[in-house]
Order: C-alpha cells, then sequence, then structure tokens
C-alpha cells in the first residue's frame, strides 16, 4: 500500500513512481496523503529527475545579509537600510523568515510607537521589510508570497509645509556671511534656495557640474540627472567661491549651529530642507506652474509635488464661485 494509517493517526503516503526513486511523507487526513501520491507521479511522470523541494528554513537574519549582498550594497543609503533590517530582525526574535507573522510583526510595531517611535519611522520600517521580500522574491531567493506584503502603514496626520518668509531668508544668510571660520555653508544654502536642491546635492556639486548658467545634479535620491537654470550672478558667485575656498566640503553641522543661532526655529528633522521647501512655496506663490516645480526638484511623482499647490493665489479658488451660499446671495 502506498498510503496506510500509521499509530498517532496521521495517514504515511510512501511513493515510488520511479524505481529507486522514494518519496515519504505524513499527512493528518487520507485525502491530503491521496493529493500528494497524484502529484508526485505526475510530477515524476513529466520530469523524471523532479524532487520535493524542501523547506525553507532561514532565518530573517540570513535573508537580510542575502538581500544586503546581492541588492542592497547597490544602493546609496544601503548601509543604514541592512542596519535598520537587522535590528527589526533582532526585535523580532529573528523567525524562520517564511513563517513571519505580519500580526508579530504589527504588535512589535505597535510597542514602539506607545515608546515614543514616530509613525514615520514605523512606517519606513515597513516598506523596508516589504521591499527586501519583494525583491528577494523577484531575484529567485524565494518561492514565496511576501508574509508583510499586505500589511498597511500607520496613516499619519498630514504636517503642514514650513518655509521661510523673505524676513527669514534674509536673517539666515546674514548669519550665515557673519561666520567667516566656515565659509561653505552660506554658498551651499544659497544654491539650495536658488534651486530647490537637498543639501547633500548642493554640497556634491563640482566646478564641471556648472554648464554656463544652471547647476546639474547627479547624485539624486531618485536617481536622476537634472538641470536647473540659476542665475549669471550666482553662477559667478559659486565659481569665484571654489577658487578662493576650494571645493565644498561636509559642511551641514555648522549649518545647524548657526541656525539655531537665529529666531528660527523649523520643524524638527527639517534644519536644512527647509531650504527645499522655501524655494518650492515661493516658486508656486509667485505664479509658478506645479509640473515645472516638479521637473526643477526631480519629484517621480507628481502627487509629492502637489504639496506645494495650495500655496497657489489660484488654487481651488472655484470654491469661492460656485458655491452655494455665494450664489444664493
Amino acid at each position: 500500500m502506498t498510503i496506510s494509517k500509521i499509530k498517532d493517526g496521521r495517514w504515511l503516503a510512501d511513493v515510488e513512481p520511479i524505481k529507486g526513486r522514494r518519496f515519504r511523507k505524513k499527512f493528518k487526513t487520507k485525502a491530503e496523503a491521496q493529493r500528494f501520491e497524484s502529484a508526485v507521479r505526475q510530477k515524476c511522470t513529466e520530469n523524471p529527475s523532479w524532487s520535493i523541494k524542501p523547506k525553507d528554513r532561514r532565518k530573517l537574519s540570513e535573508l537580510v545579509d542575502l538581500w544586503y549582498e546581492l541588492h542592497g550594497q547597490t544602493l546609496s543609503n544601503g548601509h543604514r537600510c541592512v542596519a535598520i533590517l537587522r535590528l527589526v530582525a533582532k526585535s523580532l526574535g529573528d523567525p524562520i523568515a517564511v513563517n513571519l507573522d505580519p500580526a508579530k510583526v504589527a504588535r512589535l510595531r505597535a510597542r514602539q510607537v506607545v515608546k515614543g517611535m514616530s509613525g514615520k519611522t514605523a512606517n519606513n520600517r515597513l516598506g523596508y521589510l516589504k521591499s527586501m521580500y519583494n525583491e528577494l522574491r523577484q531575484l529567485g531567493v524565494i518561492d514565496y508570497e511576501n508574509p508583510v506584503g499586505r500589511m498597511r502603514p500607520l496613516k499619519l496626520q498630514e504636517r503642514p509645509l514650513s518655509y521661510l518668509t523673505k524676513q527669514q531668508v534674509s536673517e539666515l544668510l546674514a548669519a550665515l556671511d557673519a561666520r567667516s571660520t566656515s565659509p561653505h555653508p552660506r554658498m551651499v544654502a544659497r544654491i539650495c534656495l536658488a534651486t530647490g536642491a537637498r543639501w547633500g546635492e548642493a554640497q556634491a556639486l563640482t566646478p564641471e557640474r556648472i554648464k554656463g548658467n544652471a547647476v546639474v545634479f547627479a547624485n539624486t535620491k531618485s536617481k536622476r540627472v537634472r538641470s536647473v537654470p540659476i542665475s549669471k550672478r550666482l553662477a559667478d558667485d559659486i565659481r569665484q567661491h571654489w577658487k578662493l575656498y576650494g571645493p565644498f566640503t561636509n559642511c551641514l553641522g555648522v549649518f545647524r549651529i548657526v541656525l539655531r543661532s537665529t529666531s528660527i526655529r523649523p520643524p524638527r528633522g527639517q534644519a536644512s530642507h527647509v531650504l527645499r521647501h522655501t524655494f518650492a512655496s515661493h516658486f508656486i506663490m509667485n505664479g509658478g506652474h506645479i509640473v515645472t516645480l516638479q521637473n526643477i526638484l526631480g519629484h517621480a511623482s507628481l502627487s509629492m509635488t502637489m504639496r506645494y499647490a495650495h500655496l497657489s493665489k489660484d488654487h481651488l479658488s472655484e470654491a469661492v464661485r460656485l458655491n452655494p451660499l455665494e450664489s444664493a446671495l
């Protein structure tokens, strides 16, 4: 008999579809054992060298290391991502990766948020975990569904965008100009305010990336090269700055110190990014087109740029003309 009941009440399928090739497996029900026997015979008929694939017993930490080896190290922030993923694996007790329980991930997230972790950080960690499984499946390292693929991120309250007024811009630039011992922050800040660049993008500029009266950003978050025109005066000032002081160095720390010496208090985590928000906000308030702004900022999706749309003078202005109260008067 290829299927027989054993002492513990389970059913043993003992199948030898091809002489010398034997497959044995235990099941809770006879029907499961019969389906197994049928599937084995069919597979071996189609491919005589077919064999049952062993269960994937790799732990989550092993997949994290594989992800970094095969993909993560090619990312600009790969070191940071793998460190976070290793921390997540440790916090979850390093389970068998295929058996990762979404409910356990959700409970861990809830505890961390209660202890003070921001919702954005919690969502980022979930995003890293999802991406790791998706990438490994794409590479053929795993052959099962993403265990956390259907988990939803936390719904966060959208924060109003913070930007500097013209008076605050003047105050900040004056404070930077007064810092004679560190000349680079004042020029990097001016580039950010004139182009909407991220601090790291502006700081990484080199002379060959100034093309006439335009700057070319190559080390961007989206990995896309973009060119943004600037005034002739600013282009000349940048070239003169490099002649006097050499290439930009890492000067974000000095910028933060100078910013704290002013009356300006941007939201937490937006010390340098407030310059990018300031460019975008004033661009829209002065009549700039939202699609043009998307291209300048290098946003992959227009939905990211739409955060600034409400600053337009005409944004949703039809609400005044078309509301029922106005038409009744």
